[in-house]
């Protein structure tokens, strides 16, 4: 069979974009307005803000430099995959005893928190909460996994740990011989989602506004100016929600992460026979590769994988390769599927594997680096950053607030960024040699 995908320099087909719900009608900022809040940035996190301050009757102005959804919301995997790589106990030691309680308590109750949200606010974009394996590709990640689902379980999660044959029949993936299934898990059509809070923002008397990219901030007398090409916000408090497509608007904002790729493919729609093999249930999968491999289903039943790729055009340095490979491995029983469409986007990754909140100067607040975790963690930091502007404490919040910092040697990781995946790619190939589990 044919793929039916071309990609392209511009970031190739995106699936999601294809079974969307309608986006938002927003306008180009082209006057000089004033507000309570500018959110810049419009993905989930950015949408998710502005929707809760508008609820709290502060008038809103979201700025997007492209269309609603254009960044990681609208090219994620969208799996809600609601749990950290730490254990309770590592983030205690990290973070403090106060702060890890806050936030493990409010990781335990994200997944739902998420799904109760798509529900209220009547958000259509293909939900499921049917569970996720997470799965142990080599023998050191299962003791690894073991641990992990030891110590959460410990903390309130209800996670199940599955050998291989639990693993087998909860996936269809003959490639495992251990996983653990977290019930809470699921998946959404991120695209879709991003959009309905946006739907739900503007319901809610928040303004946004497309194709305006910020062009700079500047602060008089405790009222900060954004401004676009062709116009100006001035508000006492900016939120900043451009994750991994932050750029230099904000002094070393984007040196606080590495900017890495997921690359995904769509499959053609299986057929009942192969749903029955792949996936039964409806549940997602994730490994515990270094360039980890992901899938879910869409709402057509078409397949959705995903690797760790390199650029924004997912052919470069073997990309698709990747993904036929990686498809082949954890689902050999769809050899010679049609594939649909590719495409790319970009993930912010910090060092911690953790998100970071960020108060740079007064009346500014960034939120970003969801390591991928971004569907389930960005509404967790909306909530956040909607708090911390109306005026609650630093104690009472699941994140730190941190200054913005640059990595050492940035500059350096971002050119080795496009090797990354496929260096992870031969040491997990190493790793499952070597640790058979």
């Amino acid at each position: 069979m044919t793929t039916g995908a071309r990609p392209n320099r511009k970031g190739d087909l995106i699936h999601w974009q294809r079974t969307a719900g309608p986006a938002p009608v927003c306008d180009t900022l082209t006057t000089k307005i004033a507000a309570d809040v500018v959110v810049v940035g419009g993905g989930l996190t950015g949408t998710r803000t502005a929707l809760g301050l508008a609820e709290s009757g502060a008038r809103v102005v979201l700025l997007e430099g492209q269309k609603i959804g254009f960044g990681a919301s609208g090219r994620s995997g969208g799996q809600c995959n609601p749990i950290w790589r730490a254990t309770p106990d590592e983030l205690g030691e990290r973070l403090g005893k106060a702060l890890a309680t806050r936030l493990i308590e409010t990781t335990l109750g994200s997944a739902d928190a998420l799904f109760d949200d798509i529900n209220q606010y009547g958000i259509t974009c293909d939900h499921a909460q049917n569970g996720w394996v997470q799965a142990a590709h080599c023998a050191s990640a299962q003791r690894s996994l073991e641990r992990l689902g030891t110590a959460w379980n410990a903390a309130g999660a209800t996670i199940r740990f599955q050998d291989k044959d639990e693993t087998v029949r909860s996936s269809g993936s003959p490639a495992y011989d251990f996983s653990l299934f977290h019930p809470k898990g699921g998946h959404v059509q991120p695209l879709s989602l991003t959009r309905g809070f946006a739907h739900a923002a503007i319901e809610h008397g928040a303004t946004l506004y497309e194709n305006s990219p910020v062009l700079s901030m500047k602060n008089t007398d405790g009222i900060w100016t954004v401004t676009t090409a062709s116009g100006t916000v001035s508000a006492p408090q900016v939120i900043l929600t451009t994750n991994a497509y932050s750029d230099d608007l904000w002094p070393k904002l984007r040196q606080t992460f590495f900017p890495l790729v997921s690359v995904s493919l769509a499959t053609a729609p299986l057929s009942v026979e192969q749903q029955k093999t792949v996936l039964p249930g409806g549940v997602t999968i994730a490994d515990t590769r270094r360039a980890i491999y992901y899938s879910r289903y869409d709402r057509d039943n078409r397949l959705i994988f995903g690797c760790v790729g390199s650029t924004d055009n997912s052919a470069d340095f073997g990309g698709i390769a990747r993904l036929k490979e990686g498809l082949g491995i954890v689902f050999p029983q769809l050899h010679g599927i049609g594939i649909e469409a590719t495409w790319a986007g970009r993930i912010a990754v910090t060092p911690e594997m953790m998100p970071h909140l960020h108060e740079p100067a007064p009346g500014v607040l960034a939120g970003l680096g969801f390591s991928g975790r971004g569907i389930a963690m960005t509404s967790v930091m909306a909530r956040t950053l909607i708090k911390k502007a109306l005026g609650a404490a630093d104690d009472t919040l699941p994140f730190a607030v941190t200054p913005v910092q640059s990595l050492p040697l940035h500059w350096a990781s971002r050119k080795l960024i496009p090797l990354a995946a496929p260096a992870m790619t031969l040491r997990d190939k190493i790793d499952t040699m070597l640790n058979r589990s």
